[in-house]
Formats: structure tokens, sequence, C-alpha cells
């Protein structure tokens, strides 16, 4: 069967700073303004330069890594965590990489994979805590999948999801994402394969970038077919680092960003995705995942044991995974459930990966005072992207780990869901997400993609091969800072995307 992707076109408050510095000012004045071709032109070199403020050098604050520049720079613990934690953070690290295994098992502290999975653990996924991508032709995906859900089919299904209680309705048969593996004896659900078309997008000064256009089927449906009505969105892994500074930033500094309604007239209408929170046990802002899906850290690791690995934990004790009902010797299955707990993945290998993953640290920047970056930082302002790539951030205290609080952070994301224009649209909502809406992605560290995973693939499904192809791939609320990108002049460009790489 083959599924399109829709009709792709090209197309508390964080506490102020002590005074307005110049780039600060600039993203205030100029972050939601559409200029004119002639502002974007003046000068080859983009005329303004901005100023590197106080610890911007540092996106992770305190917390920041200054490790070597290499293939690891993703895997080093917050600089705050002391000795005695740094232990936990490696044997977290071991839990992360560790190989898990079908059940029954000798290695009882391994077993419990499956039995339907997309892979056998967390760095799978998230190799060297990087980016995944795509498969290529004839490659089983690994770091992507397909998330699935159809509509409300009954009063039920809308009293649940009005309630929050769950994000999407699973589609009956295959659950909420489509499983590419089995563990012996089972098949496996189908594999996703991912065909493109290019489609040009002209700039101002006569260059013309080529966009990948996705087409996205399913081969060797091994259940049956999928619901008629069923809803598909690609998602690719995304990178680890600076995860625990997120989830640190006050919820109030969050939702007084937010603006469904554009009352203020600037075109960006972020809001906040609502979702129930096993770990808190209530309903919470979402700030983790393409689509503000988990509350917590815990959630979102919890989520990804069991629906990727197929694995139950304290939060999510279902230990057949995403099997449904209608998969019964998926369901008849052994388990790997420890005798204690009655659970695979006991409490304090948990607490551990949760750990790790709350402190991977955010690498300091490279060269962040150079005369192009700076132009860049001002462009990147004066476009409009700050209006929801928001520069600074602080991180709380209350409830907060003493290593990650009270911060100031540089990761540049507010966090909130936005309409990103029908060419990025799913169509699958997934709590208050609607099919058009996804949260905005921090972008520190983005500029090491290659460094780290090998590639430049970015956006939730990897359709965008560089930086310039995910800018052109904005629209909807960032249809104004595109249209800017797209006005400016070649050297203009290289400055807005030199101050990106160098994030």
């Amino acid at each position: 069967m083959v599924i399109r992707q829709g009709p792709i076109q090209t197309g508390g408050m964080a506490q102020p700073l002590p005074s307005c510095r110049r780039g600060l000012l600039l993203i205030l004045l100029l972050g939601g303004l559409l200029l004119p071709a002639s502002s974007l032109q003046a000068g080859e070199t983009g005329g303004v330069m901005a100023v590197l403020e106080p610890g911007e050098e540092r996106p992770g604050g305190a917390a920041t890594s200054f490790k070597a520049v290499n293939r690891s720079v993703f895997s080093h613990p917050s600089a705050t965590i002391d000795f005695r934690r740094q232990l936990d953070f490696r044997v977290g690290d071991g839990v992360f990489r560790k190989l898990w295994t079908s059940s029954p098992s000798s290695t009882t502290a391994s077993d419990g994979l499956g039995p339907l999975y997309n892979a056998r653990s967390c760095q799978s996924c998230h190799l060297k805590d990087g980016r995944g991508r795509p498969p290529a032709a004839g490659e089983e995906a690994v770091s992507m999948f397909l998330r699935l859900s159809i509509p409300p089919q009954t009063s039920q299904h809308q009293d649940l999801l009005s309630s929050l209680r769950v994000p999407v309705i699973p589609d009956p048969v295959y659950g909420t994402q489509l499983q590419n593996f089995s563990v012996q004896g089972l098949h496996a659900e189908g594999s996703l394969r991912v065909g493109y078309s290019e489609s040009p997008v002209d700039l101002s000064d006569g260059e013309t970038v080529m966009l990948r256009r996705p087409v996205y089927g399913i081969d060797r449906l091994q259940y049956g077919p999928l619901h008629p009505q069923v809803m598909l969105s690609p998602r690719v892994a995304p990178q680890m680092i600076g995860l625990g500074l997120l989830e640190a930033i006050p919820e109030g500094d969050l939702l007084v960003r937010a603006d469904p309604e554009d009352a203020d007239g600037d075109g960006i209408a972020g809001q906040p995705n609502r979702v129930w929170s096993p770990d808190l046990q209530r309903i919470a802002t979402g700030r983790f995942g393409w689509k503000a899906g988990a509350a917590t850290i815990a959630d979102q690791t919890a989520f990804a044991f069991t629906g990727d690995i197929g694995l139950s934990t304290h939060l999510t004790p279902a230990s057949h995974g995403d099997c449904t009902s209608a998969q019964t010797l998926c369901r008849q299955g052994p388990t790997g459930d420890d005798p204690a707990e009655g659970i695979e993945v006991p409490r304090r290998m948990f607490d551990l990966v949760v750990f790790y993953t709350r402190n991977l640290a955010v690498p300091v920047r490279r060269d962040p005072q150079t005369a192009a970056v700076l132009r860049g930082k001002a462009l990147f302002a004066a476009a409009g992207c700050a209006g929801c790539h928001v520069p600074r951030h602080q991180t709380g205290k209350a409830g907060v780990p003493a290593e990650l609080a009270g911060l100031v952070i540089w990761p540049y994301t507010d966090l909130l869901l936005h309409d990103m224009g029908e060419g990025l649209a799913d169509h699958r909502p997934e709590g208050l997400a609607n099919g058009r809406q996804w949260r905005t992605a921090p972008l520190w560290g983005i500029g090491l993609t290659r460094t780290v995973s090998g590639h430049d693939f970015l956006l939730h499904d990897g359709r965008a091969r560089n930086l310039l192809e995910a800018i052109l791939w904005h629209d909807g609320e960032a249809r104004r800072a595109r249209l800017n990108v797209i006005q400016m002049s070649r050297n203009q460009r290289h400055d807005l995307l030199a101050f990106i790489q160098s994030l």
C-alpha cells in the first residue's frame, strides 16, 4: 500500500536580561517583521551586526560541556553533576546501550524484548545520542518509524480524547506505531518504505533549491489491512542533549508565551500541548517529542521503552508492548517480567536511564564571536526566526535537580506547538496538537549533526538534507520568516546559516 503525506507545498516567563543589549533589542524589535527586499539587501555582508551576549557561548549555562568536538560530543554529562553522580550517569549510559533479548532467556536482567519492536536498545535509534535518519533504499528502518492512529469511532473514543487521558486512538490491529521487527516465531507487522520526488524553490538571487517531497508506503503487512481511516506520521529519533534543562524551565514561563488566537497580531500563534503524565499523575504541558506528546523525561523514557522496544515499566506496565488484542499470538507470548516488580525494566534501572537522559550535556558553541556568525544572529532575529525559536530561558529552582537549577540557557525554542503549513502537515492529531502543528525544535547542537550522526537530515521525517532546505520547508506561522530568507542575498544566507551552525 502507498500512503502519501498529503498535498505537500514548498513553500512564570523567562527572566529578562539585566539590560537591553543590542542583540536582544534586534530580537524584540525585528523578530516579527517581514522586511522589504531592499532592507535585507543592504550591503553584501548584511550591514547590521549583533553582539555576543554574556554567557551565550555556553548554551547549557554552567552545565555546558567543553569536551572535544568529535562523534561523542553529545554523550558527555552535565558539567554540574558531582563526582558521586558521575557513576550513576555511566551506569545509565550502559542501560541506554543495553541490547535486550526475547523471553525466556538465561539473561534474565536483559530479557523481555518485544514481542514486536522497532529497536533492541535505546541507542539503536539515538546512536551516539544523536539524530535518526530515514532508511536508504532497500534498508530496514531503525531510527525512523511510523506513528499510527485513527479518528474517534465511538462516543467513548471521543470522551477519552476530550479528557486528554489518551492522546490518540490506536489502529485496532496495528496499535500506535508500525513495528518492523519481531521475536522468533512471530511476523513483524510490516516494513516502512520511503520514496521522494523533488520540487524547486527559487531564491531572490537566482539560486534554485530542490526540496524532497516524501511519499510513504508500507510493504508486507502481516496482520491484515490497516483501518481504512488510518493516519500515519513518520518520525525520526531526535537528538538527546539538554533534555533535563528543557524539563527544568518553569511551566509558567512556557504558558505565558502562548498566544493561540494570535492576539498580538504578529502571525505567531503558539499553544501548549496538554497531555496526561503517568509520571506526574495529572494533565501537564507537553515538552518532549515532535508534537510535545510527553510532559516529563520519565514519561518519554517509559513511552519509548514500551512502544519502541516492547518493554514494560512502572509507568507503562504493558509487558507485550504495542501488541493489540487482535494480535493473539503476540499477546500470548512469554514476558520478561521481574518476579519482584512485575515489570521488565526494574525501577532502579529505569531511574538510571532517566538520570542519564536528563544530564546529557549541551556542547559549548564553536566560534560564536566571528563577524559572519554575529551578522547571522542579527539576520536570524530580523527574519522572524526568534519568534518561535526563542533564544534564552532560565531554569527554575523549585523541584529541579540542584545541578540544573537556576541556569540561564540558550536552547532556541519555546516548546510550543505551531502551525507549520500544509507542506509539513501529517494530518494526524496528537493530544491538542492538530495535523499541521509541530513543537518548536530546539536548535542547540544542530551544527554538530553531521559530526555525531554522520548525516545532515533534519525535520521530523528527515526530508531536509541541510539547514537551508529545512528553513524552506517552513510555512504557516513561519511563512513570513521563510519569505525573508528567500529575499536574502547569497552572502546574507551564508551568514544566517553560519550562525545556526554555530549553535
